[in-house]
Protein backbone atom coordinates (compact mmCIF):
# COMPACT_ATOMS: atom_id res chain seq x y z
CA UNK A 1 0.00 0.00 0.00
CA UNK A 2 1.09 3.84 -0.54
CA UNK A 3 -0.50 5.14 2.48
CA UNK A 4 -0.30 4.07 6.09
CA UNK A 5 -4.76 3.61 6.08
CA UNK A 6 -4.17 0.10 5.27
CA UNK A 7 -5.61 -1.43 8.43
CA UNK A 8 -8.79 -1.06 10.50
CA UNK A 9 -8.79 1.12 13.27
CA UNK A 10 -8.30 -1.69 15.81
CA UNK A 11 -5.36 -3.44 13.70
CA UNK A 12 -7.03 -5.98 12.65
CA UNK A 13 -7.35 -7.79 8.84
CA UNK A 14 -9.52 -4.49 6.80
CA UNK A 15 -12.70 -5.21 5.77
CA UNK A 16 -13.81 -6.61 2.56
CA UNK A 17 -14.08 -4.46 -0.04
CA UNK A 18 -17.97 -3.24 -0.60
CA UNK A 19 -18.84 -2.65 -4.44
CA UNK A 20 -16.73 -3.26 -7.57
CA UNK A 21 -16.37 0.66 -8.92
CA UNK A 22 -13.96 0.12 -12.00
CA UNK A 23 -14.38 0.61 -16.00
CA UNK A 24 -12.47 -1.68 -18.58
CA UNK A 25 -10.52 1.72 -19.67
CA UNK A 26 -9.32 2.15 -16.28
CA UNK A 27 -11.67 4.70 -14.80
CA UNK A 28 -13.50 4.67 -12.22
CA UNK A 29 -17.46 4.86 -12.73
CA UNK A 30 -20.35 5.63 -10.68
CA UNK A 31 -21.13 2.12 -9.63
CA UNK A 32 -22.05 1.61 -6.18
CA UNK A 33 -24.32 -0.99 -5.66
CA UNK A 34 -23.84 -2.71 -2.45
CA UNK A 35 -21.47 0.23 -0.79
CA UNK A 36 -22.25 0.22 2.55
CA UNK A 37 -19.36 2.47 4.29
CA UNK A 38 -20.16 2.38 8.50
CA UNK A 39 -16.94 4.51 9.37
CA UNK A 40 -16.95 2.88 12.93
CA UNK A 41 -14.87 5.07 15.48
CA UNK A 42 -12.19 3.89 16.64
CA UNK A 43 -11.28 2.72 20.13
CA UNK A 44 -8.85 4.83 22.58
CA UNK A 45 -8.04 7.69 19.87
CA UNK A 46 -6.46 10.19 22.12
CA UNK A 47 -7.85 13.35 22.78
CA UNK A 48 -6.38 16.96 23.27
CA UNK A 49 -6.78 18.04 27.20
CA UNK A 50 -10.55 20.12 27.91
CA UNK A 51 -8.60 23.20 29.03
CA UNK A 52 -6.57 23.30 25.93
CA UNK A 53 -9.54 22.91 23.36
CA UNK A 54 -11.81 25.65 25.23
CA UNK A 55 -8.82 28.16 24.98
CA UNK A 56 -8.59 27.12 21.14
CA UNK A 57 -12.22 27.59 20.65
CA UNK A 58 -11.91 30.69 22.11
CA UNK A 59 -9.98 32.49 19.00
CA UNK A 60 -9.90 29.60 16.43
CA UNK A 61 -8.99 31.87 13.81
CA UNK A 62 -9.48 29.60 10.66
CA UNK A 63 -7.97 26.48 9.32
CA UNK A 64 -4.93 25.91 11.85
CA UNK A 65 -6.37 23.92 14.41
CA UNK A 66 -7.61 20.28 13.90
CA UNK A 67 -10.03 18.07 15.72
CA UNK A 68 -9.32 14.74 17.54
CA UNK A 69 -10.62 12.43 14.76
CA UNK A 70 -10.63 12.01 10.98
CA UNK A 71 -12.70 9.79 8.62
CA UNK A 72 -10.90 7.38 6.07
CA UNK A 73 -11.52 5.18 3.57
CA UNK A 74 -9.56 3.66 0.63
CA UNK A 75 -10.49 2.45 -2.97
CA UNK A 76 -9.14 0.07 -5.33
CA UNK A 77 -10.69 -1.42 -8.18
CA UNK A 78 -12.23 -3.99 -6.15
CA UNK A 79 -14.51 -1.30 -4.25
CA UNK A 80 -14.16 0.93 -1.70
CA UNK A 81 -13.42 -0.66 2.15
CA UNK A 82 -11.38 0.59 5.02
CA UNK A 83 -13.62 2.79 5.94
CA UNK A 84 -13.26 4.50 9.72
CA UNK A 85 -12.95 7.31 11.91
CA UNK A 86 -9.41 7.45 13.40
CA UNK A 87 -7.14 9.21 14.62
CA UNK A 88 -6.11 13.00 13.15
CA UNK A 89 -2.56 12.48 12.00
CA UNK A 90 0.66 12.03 9.73
CA UNK A 91 -0.23 9.83 6.79
CA UNK A 92 2.18 7.83 5.30
CA UNK A 93 2.74 7.90 1.21
CA UNK A 94 5.55 6.60 -0.97
CA UNK A 95 7.71 9.75 -2.43
CA UNK A 96 6.00 7.88 -5.37
CA UNK A 97 2.12 8.72 -4.68
CA UNK A 98 0.55 9.30 -7.69
CA UNK A 99 -1.03 12.90 -6.08
CA UNK A 100 2.51 14.10 -5.43
CA UNK A 101 3.45 13.74 -9.33
CA UNK A 102 -0.31 14.48 -11.29
CA UNK A 103 -2.06 16.02 -8.67
CA UNK A 104 -4.90 13.54 -9.15
CA UNK A 105 -7.52 14.81 -6.14
CA UNK A 106 -10.41 16.26 -5.17
CA UNK A 107 -12.06 18.55 -2.22
CA UNK A 108 -14.77 19.54 -0.26
CA UNK A 109 -15.77 22.36 1.74
CA UNK A 110 -18.35 22.81 4.11
CA UNK A 111 -18.95 23.66 7.69
CA UNK A 112 -21.27 22.40 10.96
CA UNK A 113 -22.75 24.78 13.30
CA UNK A 114 -23.78 24.54 17.00
CA UNK A 115 -27.40 25.71 17.48
CA UNK A 116 -28.66 27.55 20.77
CA UNK A 117 -30.33 24.11 21.75
CA UNK A 118 -26.94 22.31 21.59
CA UNK A 119 -27.58 20.44 18.53
CA UNK A 120 -25.06 20.37 15.39
CA UNK A 121 -26.43 20.58 11.91
CA UNK A 122 -24.49 20.96 8.34
CA UNK A 123 -25.53 23.28 5.91
CA UNK A 124 -26.91 21.55 2.43
CA UNK A 125 -24.27 18.36 2.46
CA UNK A 126 -26.12 16.51 0.08
CA UNK A 127 -24.82 19.74 -2.26
CA UNK A 128 -21.69 18.75 -1.54
CA UNK A 129 -21.68 15.40 -1.81
CA UNK A 130 -22.83 15.67 -4.88
CA UNK A 131 -20.43 17.88 -6.09
CA UNK A 132 -17.74 15.96 -4.73
CA UNK A 133 -18.78 13.06 -7.01
CA UNK A 134 -18.38 15.41 -10.01
CA UNK A 135 -15.28 16.80 -9.20
CA UNK A 136 -14.16 12.70 -8.77
CA UNK A 137 -15.67 12.20 -11.80
CA UNK A 138 -13.60 14.91 -13.99
CA UNK A 139 -10.42 14.16 -12.30
CA UNK A 140 -10.97 10.13 -13.31
CA UNK A 141 -11.32 9.23 -9.59
CA UNK A 142 -13.75 6.89 -7.84
CA UNK A 143 -17.56 8.12 -6.88
CA UNK A 144 -17.53 8.09 -3.27
CA UNK A 145 -21.36 7.09 -2.59
CA UNK A 146 -23.57 9.99 -1.48
CA UNK A 147 -24.63 8.19 1.54
CA UNK A 148 -21.02 7.36 2.45
CA UNK A 149 -20.01 10.80 1.89
CA UNK A 150 -22.92 12.13 4.79
CA UNK A 151 -21.94 9.26 6.71
CA UNK A 152 -18.05 10.14 7.13
CA UNK A 153 -19.36 13.14 8.20
CA UNK A 154 -21.74 12.28 10.81
CA UNK A 155 -19.21 9.80 12.18
CA UNK A 156 -16.51 12.08 13.04
CA UNK A 157 -19.05 15.27 13.72
CA UNK A 158 -20.67 12.62 16.08
CA UNK A 159 -17.07 11.74 17.46
CA UNK A 160 -15.77 15.45 18.17
CA UNK A 161 -18.52 16.70 19.17
CA UNK A 162 -17.32 18.68 21.52
CA UNK A 163 -14.69 20.75 19.19
CA UNK A 164 -17.65 22.55 17.82
CA UNK A 165 -17.59 26.05 18.84
CA UNK A 166 -20.78 27.74 19.88
CA UNK A 167 -21.71 31.82 19.67
CA UNK A 168 -21.46 34.38 17.10
CA UNK A 169 -20.95 32.74 13.60
CA UNK A 170 -18.40 30.17 14.51
CA UNK A 171 -18.68 26.81 13.04
CA UNK A 172 -16.78 23.32 12.60
CA UNK A 173 -14.91 23.51 9.40
CA UNK A 174 -14.92 20.15 7.74
CA UNK A 175 -12.81 19.23 4.75
CA UNK A 176 -13.41 16.06 2.89
CA UNK A 177 -10.31 15.10 0.19
CA UNK A 178 -9.69 12.29 -1.74
CA UNK A 179 -6.39 11.56 -3.51
CA UNK A 180 -4.31 9.06 -5.47
CA UNK A 181 -2.56 7.60 -3.22
CA UNK A 182 -1.23 4.40 -5.81
CA UNK A 183 2.89 4.34 -6.06
CA UNK A 184 2.98 4.32 -9.57
CA UNK A 185 4.86 7.04 -12.17
CA UNK A 186 2.88 6.18 -14.70
CA UNK A 187 0.56 7.97 -16.48
CA UNK A 188 -3.12 6.65 -15.92
CA UNK A 189 -6.08 7.28 -13.31
CA UNK A 190 -4.53 5.85 -9.78
CA UNK A 191 -5.63 1.90 -8.47
CA UNK A 192 -5.38 3.25 -5.02
CA UNK A 193 -7.27 6.18 -3.78
CA UNK A 194 -7.45 7.22 -0.07
CA UNK A 195 -10.37 8.99 1.31
CA UNK A 196 -10.30 11.45 3.95
CA UNK A 197 -12.29 14.63 6.09
CA UNK A 198 -10.59 16.19 8.85
CA UNK A 199 -12.20 19.32 10.98
CA UNK A 200 -11.27 22.22 12.15
CA UNK A 201 -12.82 25.12 14.13
CA UNK A 202 -13.16 28.10 12.65
CA UNK A 203 -13.67 31.92 13.14
CA UNK A 204 -13.58 34.46 10.76
CA UNK A 205 -12.09 33.90 6.85
CA UNK A 206 -10.96 37.21 6.80
CA UNK A 207 -9.04 38.52 9.84
CA UNK A 208 -10.87 41.78 9.76
CA UNK A 209 -13.98 40.02 10.27
CA UNK A 210 -16.49 38.50 7.33
CA UNK A 211 -18.53 41.67 7.10
CA UNK A 212 -15.88 44.04 6.33
CA UNK A 213 -15.24 45.17 2.28
CA UNK A 214 -12.31 43.54 0.78
CA UNK A 215 -10.68 45.19 -1.87
CA UNK A 216 -10.11 42.72 -5.15
CA UNK A 217 -6.99 43.01 -7.49
CA UNK A 218 -8.17 41.83 -11.75
CA UNK A 219 -5.35 39.44 -12.93
CA UNK A 220 -4.56 41.01 -15.95
CA UNK A 221 -1.82 38.56 -16.83
CA UNK A 222 -3.08 35.05 -15.20
CA UNK A 223 -6.40 33.09 -16.01
CA UNK A 224 -7.81 30.35 -13.32
CA UNK A 225 -9.54 28.22 -15.71
CA UNK A 226 -10.06 27.30 -18.91
CA UNK A 227 -12.64 25.77 -21.41
CA UNK A 228 -12.33 22.17 -21.49
CA UNK A 229 -10.23 22.56 -18.07
CA UNK A 230 -10.69 21.73 -14.15
CA UNK A 231 -12.10 24.69 -13.73
CA UNK A 232 -16.29 23.54 -12.48
CA UNK A 233 -13.90 20.90 -9.96
CA UNK A 234 -12.78 21.81 -6.47
CA UNK A 235 -9.58 20.67 -7.18
CA UNK A 236 -6.29 21.75 -5.44
CA UNK A 237 -4.87 22.65 -9.14
CA UNK A 238 -7.29 25.43 -9.36
CA UNK A 239 -5.87 26.67 -6.23
CA UNK A 240 -2.68 26.53 -6.65
CA UNK A 241 -3.21 28.17 -9.78
CA UNK A 242 -4.46 31.53 -8.32
CA UNK A 243 -1.79 31.69 -5.67
CA UNK A 244 0.52 34.05 -8.38
CA UNK A 245 -2.07 36.15 -9.17
CA UNK A 246 -3.04 36.06 -5.14
CA UNK A 247 0.24 37.54 -4.04
CA UNK A 248 0.20 40.06 -6.91
CA UNK A 249 -2.81 41.13 -5.61
CA UNK A 250 -1.37 41.61 -1.92
CA UNK A 251 1.03 43.65 -3.37
CA UNK A 252 -1.13 46.06 -4.27
CA UNK A 253 -2.69 45.85 -1.28
CA UNK A 254 -5.87 43.89 -2.03
CA UNK A 255 -7.39 41.03 -0.23
CA UNK A 256 -8.39 38.39 -3.30
CA UNK A 257 -7.89 38.61 -6.48
CA UNK A 258 -10.21 38.32 -9.85
CA UNK A 259 -10.08 36.38 -13.23
CA UNK A 260 -11.06 36.68 -16.40
CA UNK A 261 -12.07 34.42 -18.78
CA UNK A 262 -8.79 33.00 -20.38
CA UNK A 263 -10.40 33.36 -24.15
CA UNK A 264 -11.23 36.81 -24.75
CA UNK A 265 -9.87 38.19 -20.88
CA UNK A 266 -12.82 40.29 -20.67
CA UNK A 267 -15.71 38.26 -19.22
CA UNK A 268 -15.93 38.10 -15.47
CA UNK A 269 -15.90 34.57 -13.53
CA UNK A 270 -14.46 34.47 -10.02
CA UNK A 271 -12.12 35.15 -7.57
CA UNK A 272 -8.88 32.62 -6.15
CA UNK A 273 -12.09 31.17 -4.01
CA UNK A 274 -15.60 33.10 -4.11
CA UNK A 275 -18.05 33.32 -6.71
CA UNK A 276 -19.13 37.11 -7.13
CA UNK A 277 -22.51 39.15 -7.25
CA UNK A 278 -23.27 42.08 -8.45
CA UNK A 279 -26.62 44.29 -7.26
CA UNK A 280 -28.07 47.19 -9.43
CA UNK A 281 -29.75 50.25 -9.22
CA UNK A 282 -33.36 48.80 -9.63
CA UNK A 283 -32.45 45.58 -6.89
CA UNK A 284 -31.57 42.97 -10.03
CA UNK A 285 -28.89 40.51 -8.50
CA UNK A 286 -26.55 39.52 -11.56
CA UNK A 287 -23.93 36.76 -10.65
CA UNK A 288 -21.71 35.02 -13.84
CA UNK A 289 -23.56 32.13 -15.46
CA UNK A 290 -21.76 28.69 -14.98
CA UNK A 291 -19.62 28.30 -18.28
CA UNK A 292 -17.79 24.90 -17.16
CA UNK A 293 -14.57 27.67 -15.86
CA UNK A 294 -16.50 28.51 -12.86
CA UNK A 295 -17.32 26.59 -9.85
CA UNK A 296 -20.76 25.81 -8.61
CA UNK A 297 -20.71 26.87 -5.73
CA UNK A 298 -23.18 25.82 -3.32
CA UNK A 299 -23.20 29.42 -1.23
CA UNK A 300 -23.70 30.46 -4.67
CA UNK A 301 -27.06 29.10 -5.36
CA UNK A 302 -27.86 29.44 -2.01
CA UNK A 303 -27.38 32.99 -2.26
CA UNK A 304 -29.67 32.94 -5.59
CA UNK A 305 -32.60 31.72 -4.22
CA UNK A 306 -32.43 33.55 -0.98
CA UNK A 307 -32.20 36.75 -3.07
CA UNK A 308 -35.43 35.56 -4.94
CA UNK A 309 -36.89 35.14 -1.50
CA UNK A 310 -36.24 38.58 -0.36
CA UNK A 311 -38.04 39.64 -3.76
CA UNK A 312 -34.65 40.69 -6.12
CA UNK A 313 -35.02 39.30 -9.91
CA UNK A 314 -31.76 37.37 -9.81
CA UNK A 315 -29.98 36.86 -13.12
CA UNK A 316 -27.25 34.35 -14.05
CA UNK A 317 -25.25 35.65 -17.35
CA UNK A 318 -21.97 36.77 -18.67
CA UNK A 319 -20.75 39.90 -16.81
CA UNK A 320 -17.89 42.20 -18.96
CA UNK A 321 -15.83 43.45 -16.43
CA UNK A 322 -16.54 47.35 -18.76
CA UNK A 323 -19.62 46.73 -17.22
CA UNK A 324 -18.36 46.35 -13.65
CA UNK A 325 -15.98 49.25 -14.15
CA UNK A 326 -18.72 51.50 -16.06
CA UNK A 327 -21.65 50.41 -13.58
CA UNK A 328 -19.48 51.62 -10.76
CA UNK A 329 -19.03 55.21 -12.30
CA UNK A 330 -22.46 55.56 -13.23
CA UNK A 331 -24.10 54.17 -9.56
CA UNK A 332 -26.04 51.13 -11.79
CA UNK A 333 -23.90 48.75 -9.38
CA UNK A 334 -24.59 49.78 -5.96
CA UNK A 335 -23.49 46.40 -4.44
CA UNK A 336 -21.04 44.10 -5.16
CA UNK A 337 -20.17 40.89 -2.97
CA UNK A 338 -18.44 37.51 -2.86
CA UNK A 339 -19.45 34.02 -1.34
CA UNK A 340 -18.39 30.78 -0.80
CA UNK A 341 -18.19 28.20 2.28
CA UNK A 342 -15.77 29.86 4.37
CA UNK A 343 -16.40 33.13 3.82
CA UNK A 344 -20.12 33.19 3.95
CA UNK A 345 -20.98 36.67 2.29
CA UNK A 346 -18.37 39.09 1.85
CA UNK A 347 -18.65 42.47 0.30
CA UNK A 348 -16.14 43.91 -1.63
CA UNK A 349 -15.41 47.67 -1.21
CA UNK A 350 -13.34 48.16 -4.54
CA UNK A 351 -12.25 46.87 -7.85
CA UNK A 352 -8.32 47.47 -8.04
CA UNK A 353 -6.49 47.76 -11.56
CA UNK A 354 -3.28 49.62 -12.43
CA UNK A 355 -4.12 53.16 -12.28
CA UNK A 356 -7.46 52.69 -11.52
CA UNK A 357 -9.99 51.87 -8.42
CA UNK A 358 -13.66 51.31 -9.08
CA UNK A 359 -15.97 51.79 -6.32
CA UNK A 360 -19.60 50.44 -5.86
CA UNK A 361 -21.82 52.60 -3.77
CA UNK A 362 -19.85 54.34 -1.12
CA UNK A 363 -17.65 51.05 -0.68
CA UNK A 364 -19.18 49.89 2.32
CA UNK A 365 -21.75 46.98 2.98
CA UNK A 366 -24.72 47.63 1.14
CA UNK A 367 -28.02 46.59 2.65
CA UNK A 368 -28.89 44.29 0.09
CA UNK A 369 -25.76 42.54 0.56
CA UNK A 370 -25.90 42.35 4.39
CA UNK A 371 -29.69 41.52 3.82
CA UNK A 372 -28.89 38.64 1.61
CA UNK A 373 -26.35 37.50 4.60
CA UNK A 374 -28.32 37.89 7.31
CA UNK A 375 -30.72 35.57 6.02
CA UNK A 376 -28.14 33.02 5.31
CA UNK A 377 -26.40 32.95 8.29
CA UNK A 378 -29.71 32.94 9.86
CA UNK A 379 -30.77 29.70 8.70
CA UNK A 380 -27.08 28.25 8.85
CA UNK A 381 -27.10 29.06 13.02
CA UNK A 382 -31.00 27.79 13.18
CA UNK A 383 -32.05 31.62 14.09
CA UNK A 384 -34.81 31.88 11.64
CA UNK A 385 -36.98 28.70 9.49
CA UNK A 386 -35.44 26.60 6.80
CA UNK A 387 -37.72 27.16 4.29
CA UNK A 388 -35.83 25.17 1.56
CA UNK A 389 -34.49 21.83 3.69
CA UNK A 390 -31.44 23.00 3.72
CA UNK A 391 -30.01 21.69 6.92
CA UNK A 392 -29.27 18.26 8.01
CA UNK A 393 -28.48 17.37 11.85
CA UNK A 394 -25.62 15.56 12.58
CA UNK A 395 -25.58 15.72 16.41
Amino acid sequence: MASDTSTSPAGAPAPAPDARASSTAGVPTSVDQGVRLEFPVADGVPRLPEAERAEILESPGFGRHFTDHMARAVWTPAGWGQDAVVAHGPITLSPAAAVLHYAQEVFEGMKAYRHADGSVWAFRPDANARRFAASARRLALPVLPEAAFLRSVEQLVAADVDWVPGGGENSLYLRPFMFASESFLGVRPAAEVTYLCIASPAGSYFGGGEITPVSIWLSQEYSRAAPGGTGAAKCGGNYAASLQAQAEAAEHGCDQVAFLDAVEHRWVEELGGMNLFFVHDDGTVVTPELTGTILEGVTRSSVLQIAADLGHEVVERRVDVAEWREGCETGRITEVFACGTAAVVTPVGALVEPGRRSVPGDGGTGAVTAAIRQRLTDVQQGRAEDAHGWMHRLV
